[in-house]
């Protein structure tokens, strides 16, 4: 087989293991990377940089497998807006985490999302007790939008910690 081809099946096959694993343990990962998550990612790169390149370290190895990550996650992503069934499988859907000042604890579990975490959010949103949201939402990309009941209060989106390669996955 081509050296070359070979590259390419591999990262390819790379980049859906990392696409259905980053699935399996589900965004809320990807929200909140403290410094135990950037090691991860760096350890997991480098991890799979050989099961891609194999004995390959060549720059023309490495340009082949970075240009065949970005070819099939641009091919992915079109796929994805155009077949509601794979958008389905692969991203989650919005959550609902406070409904009229009402907990959703069940979701909030199901989540992994503690009480500090929906906290902090309303912090962050001008908003001090629960019975002053309206709506609490868990978004596809890890973020929690509030929407307070109380029009004096700005409305605003609580942008989590992701990371800015990590954050197009989930789009």
């Amino acid at each position: 087989m081509n050296p070359y081809l070979d590259i390419i099946l591999r990262s390819v096959a790379i980049y859906f293991f990392m696409i259905i694993a980053l699935r399996i343990f589900g965004k809320k990962e990807l929200s909140q990377l403290n410094t135990a998550d950037i090691i991860l990612i760096l350890l997991i790169s480098n991890s799979v940089q050989n099961a891609m390149v194999g004995a390959n370290t060549s720059l023309y190895g490495g340009m082949i497998a970075a240009f065949s990550l970005f070819l099939i996650n641009y091919v992915f992503k079109k796929v994805m807006q155009n077949s509601s069934f794979i958008k389905e499988l692969i991203q989650d859907k919005p959550e609902v985490l406070i409904h009229n000042g009402k907990i959703e604890f069940k979701t909030l579990a199901k989540l992994g999302i503690s009480s500090e975490e929906l906290e902090e959010a309303m912090r962050e949103h001008g908003i001090e007790y629960y019975k002053d949201v309206k709506l609490a939402m868990f978004e596809i990309d890890g973020n929690i939008s509030i929407i307070s009941g109380n029009e004096n209060l700005k409305q605003t989106h609580h942008k989590r910690k992701v990371h800015k390669t990590l954050g197009e996955l989930n789009n």
